[in-house]
């Protein structure tokens, strides 16, 4: 039996995988491959507003309830594996044992490409902090002499998704992906994420005008492929190919 193809998405928040990369997530899992999640944190300190205006609430009680949504969010999406770090919020930050854990989940799951944050977002120090320890765990994690005897990592592609605030963060899309057949499962696990139910249309708005994007830049009028809801995506490395 031929191996499924494995990819790697590293979100610093629980609902980061779900709002950026969701469709991505779900097209590739309906396509046989196999999609690991790692969420650094459960965003409970910052992203989770709605739960702390109700009395009583903890921070224990926030995390247990943002775990349980992304649980939810990652059998909606078809998942193959969860990993949550738990390395808490606002901020974030990871100690070098954090780090290579990473490297050792990167070499695990040996993907055929990365998804994570924008390299900039003054909004959220978390997402673009998340991104630099990303490349700096890719490099390691690519190095021989990095406990020798694991198999290295190759060149995977990280591909960036879309921020928050997109004008404000440098981030320009060079990849738009249809996700129009697997629309409902990704909308799913939006509604799976009732932590932060303000952002449910907002989401799903921009899923409908990069599917616009996305069929004016596969030919538009004169021919484009049509599409109702799509995600964009930011590469960072060079892509290597046989035909244009």
């Amino acid at each position: 039996m031929t191996p499924s193809k494995t990819a790697l998405v590293i979100s610093a928040h629980a609902a980061d995988f779900v709002w950026r990369c969701g469709g991505a997530i779900a097209l590739h899992a309906e396509m046989g491959w196999n999609v690991t999640v790692v969420c650094l944190s459960f965003g409970e300190r910052g992203e989770s507003a709605k739960l702390w205006k109700q009395t009583g609430m903890t921070l224990q009680k926030v995390k247990d309830t943002r775990r349980a949504e992304a649980e939810r969010a990652a059998v909606a999406l078809g998942v193959h594996d969860l990993i949550t770090f738990d390395l808490g919020d606002y901020p974030l930050d990871m100690t070098r044992d954090d780090k290579n854990r990473l490297v050792d989940v990167m070499r695990s799951v040996q993907p055929e490409f990365m998804l994570s944050h924008s390299q900039y977002d003054p909004y959220n120090s978390d997402h673009m902090y998340t991104t630099q320890v990303v490349l700096e765990c890719r490099s390691t994690a690519q190095a021989w002499g990095h406990n020798p005897g694991q198999k290295i990592l190759g060149a995977p592609q990280l591909y960036l998704f879309e921020p928050h605030q997109t004008e404000q963060m440098g981030w320009k899309p060079d990849t738009f992906l249809d996700i129009t057949p697997v629309w409902e499962r990704k909308r799913a696990a939006i509604e799976s994420m009732e932590g932060q139910e303000h952002l449910w249309e907002f989401y799903t708005r921009v899923a409908q005008n990069r599917a616009n994007h996305f069929q004016r830049n596969s030919g538009g009028q004169a021919g484009g492929r049509a599409s109702k809801y799509a995600e964009g995506f930011q590469s960072v490395f060079p892509r290597t190919v046989d035909v244009l």
